[in-house]
């Protein structure tokens, strides 16, 4: 533990840090520009083997189960994929910035939540990278699986040939 607090202010700091830290970055990151998303997301590079992992964990069986809170922040819900976007390469290359969103905000929930082990003792910094990896991973599975599949899509309507 890096700082010294009370219990309660521990506590206070945790029980509302942790739901401020989901809110607050879902929320930025809605407002990134989509030219900035789409720049980020070569730093998020999925190789293809990822996807036998996908399939491993059964990610198409529990999807539907995550949360998905971009409608409240005026992004897109990525629980199925709406027939305006399946229309074209823009449609979907605009879903898959969508996904690249909900991903970014999954990464940074993971890494600030994660960071509340400065002021969290012992075991209850265990508890917090614990929550942090539960409450995220499985949401960025989900993402990365979706991301994938949409750049199948995107290649297969820019390849009819193939």
């Amino acid at each position: 533990m890096w700082l010294e607090l009370s219990r309660w202010q521990i506590a206070l700091l945790n029980v509302l840090g942790i739901p401020a830290a989901h809110l607050l970055i879902s929320w930025w990151v809605t407002q990134w520009p989509t030219p900035l998303v789409e720049r980020l997301l070569r730093f998020l590079p999925i190789p293809r083997s990822e996807a036998a992992i996908h399939r491993l964990v059964g990610v198409r069986r529990w999807k539907r189960l995550l949360p998905d809170a971009a409608g409240w922040f005026g992004g897109v819900s990525k629980g199925e994929l709406p027939a305006i976007f399946a229309k074209d390469d823009n449609g979907l290359k605009a879903f898959r910035v969508e996904a690249g969103r909900g991903e970014f905000a999954h990464w940074l929930q993971l890494a600030v939540i994660s960071s509340f082990v400065i002021w969290t003792p012992g075991a209850g910094a265990w508890v917090i990278v614990a929550y942090a990896g539960l409450s995220n991973l499985p949401c960025l599975l989900s993402l990365r699986s979706l991301r994938l599949r949409l750049d199948k899509l995107i290649n297969a309507k820019s390849c009819p040939d193939r």
